[in-house]
């Protein structure tokens, strides 16, 4: 059985265990949080989270856990089966994390843990995100999933990616960028919302966001 290991606040601790979920594969859930302990990191080389637990040890880095997944639990899969197809999903996660959400996590400390941003780096994550989700738009497809007609792992990430980026826009700039380049936002995350395995993520990243800010 796999254990994942992390905490439900980070979005990609969620996007490990959306895979899970969606997969049907067994697993349990340590809480754990990033420290240089060295405890942690012998299980995780630079002490972040997540990472998980196997019969034949420890991975880290939630997109070589993805893969790993895939490829282990092959029934259910959530990447597509042609080559070309399954590098483009490839493509709309790691530019959703790479060129959207890395720069807005730079807001988030102000946005939902009481620190503080300049107003500089405020005016360059936005210049940044504005390039970001133009270029999302490029290759999304929304058809009604942003790969095309079937749901994919891509599907996941950009659900939650674009909840936190989203949430983060409307605190530090008093308007939601992604809506602003995505009319159709609010139907799509509809759409993701009716899956169960979304339905259990976004409770317990609720309740663990409430905890957590106690």
């Amino acid at each position: 059985m796999i254990n994942l290991c992390g905490f439900a606040v980070s979005n990609y601790y969620n996007k490990t265990k959306l895979v899970l979920l969606e997969k049907g594969i067994a697993f349990t859930e340590e809480q754990v949080f990033p420290s240089q302990d060295e405890a942690l990191l012998k299980r995780s080389p630079l002490g972040k989270i997540p990472f998980i637990e196997t019969e034949n040890g420890c991975l880290s880095e939630s997109q070589v856990i993805l893969e790993y997944l895939e490829e282990t639990y092959p029934e259910t899969p959530l990447y597509p089966a042609n080559s070309f197809e399954r590098a483009k999903c490839r493509e709309l996660i790691h530019h959703t994390e790479l060129n959207i959400e890395l720069h807005a996590r730079r807001l988030y400390k102000e946005a939902f843990f009481g620190g503080s941003a300049s107003d500089d780096t405020k005016n360059e994550v936005k210049e940044l995100l504005e390039k970001g989700l133009k270029g999302l738009a490029r290759l999304a497809k929304f058809s009604p999933y942003i790969a095309g007609d079937t749901y994919t792992a891509a599907d996941g990430v950009v659900w939650l990616h674009f909840f936190m980026v989203s949430a983060t826009c409307q605190k530090i700039y008093g308007t939601d960028l992604v809506a602003a380049h995505f009319p159709d936002i609010a139907a799509y995350k509809q759409l993701i919302e009716t899956r169960p395995a979304a339905q259990k993520v976004a409770a317990d990243r609720a309740a663990a966001m409430a905890a957590f800010l106690k």
